[in-house]
């Protein structure tokens, strides 16, 4: 994976197809991922789109989604 910086500037990771889920609300308060090059995938708050990315290993990330599918973050939503 290319060695991006965590919070890396959107500017330095460059033209990427960003895009966010389809349950996306349309007041623009969402998350948005992007593959990078070697495998890793950036995020950011769509309503900061030149504002910092975070940037993960796709198998952290895959981790992670398992994990929510899983419940085991459930308790942090309230009711």
């Amino acid at each position: 994976m290319t060695d991006f910086p965590n919070g890396a500037s959107c500017a330095e990771l460059g033209d990427l197809p960003w895009r966010k889920s389809r349950y996306s609300n349309p007041n623009g308060n969402c998350v948005e991922l992007a593959p990078l090059p070697g495998g890793g995938v950036a995020m950011r708050n769509s309503r900061h789109p030149e504002g910092p990315a975070l940037v993960y290993r796709a198998a952290d990330l895959r981790l992670f989604a398992h994990a929510v599918k899983a419940g085991e973050f459930d308790d942090l939503l309230g009711d």
